[in-house]
């Protein structure tokens, strides 16, 4: 990859953080309250659902069907996801990597998150390195949709040429192609032009 990288956006879950248990754990809340099986673990897509599209997507597909979906979105918004943090671990080599690119690029989280994403941040100490963090609660338009990586480069005053995104998921992936930004795969098990399975492999292609 070339130079003139101005900022490096990245997704959150399963990026900065292994966050599968804390989501799964958060839905599985819901379920109990009205009543709902818990999900199936085997159940692979919906387990890709639950890890990487906003709350509303998901909520729609776990409850489809359901007649009382404003009761499901009104307990789901009254939940503190920060009990949950402790369920979250941070990604190996990510501080060691954001210490690397500090002050050389911009960094930025693009996430399908509506609420949690600053105290997230504050509570594992990153909250220093992001300076801009876009949440699903900030667009109309959510990942896959290309808005939210728009609104990053709208942010920064850049061209889409100007930033790479970091994300694990096809819907990290259509977000940036959509607006025109190179995208890498993190350990993503789909296919990508660029790929990287720690997050120092990144140092080397800045």
């Amino acid at each position: 990859m070339n130079n003139g990288i101005k900022a490096v956006i990245y997704d959150c879950d399963g990026v900065l953080f292994d966050s599968f248990e804390a989501n799964y754990a958060f839905y599985h809340l819901i379920l109990e309250r009205f009543g709902r099986p818990p999900l199936d673990r085997a159940d692979h897509e919906t387990m890709r659902i639950l890890h990487t599209y906003s709350n509303k997507v998901v909520l729609d597909h776990i409850f489809a069907g359901e007649e009382r979906m404003d009761e499901v979105r009104a307990f789901s918004a009254s939940l503190d996801y920060r009990k949950l943090f402790p369920l979250m671990v941070m990604e190996d080599g990510l501080r060691e990597t954001l210490d690397a690119l500090k002050g050389r690029v911009e960094l930025a989280v693009c996430t399908n998150r509506s609420s949690s994403m600053e105290a997230l941040l504050a509570t594992f100490g990153l909250d220093g390195y992001f300076s801009c963090v876009m949440t699903a609660a900030r667009v109309k338009n959510p990942k896959p949709h290309p808005e939210p990586v728009f609104k990053v480069l709208e942010h920064y005053g850049i061209e889409p040429g100007e930033a790479i995104f970091i994300g694990d998921s096809v819907v990290d992936r259509e977000a940036a192609q959509g607006a025109g930004v190179r995208f890498v795969s993190y350990r993503g098990d789909f296919p990508a032009p660029l790929r990287i399975e720690k997050h120092q492999d990144l140092l080397s292609l800045l």
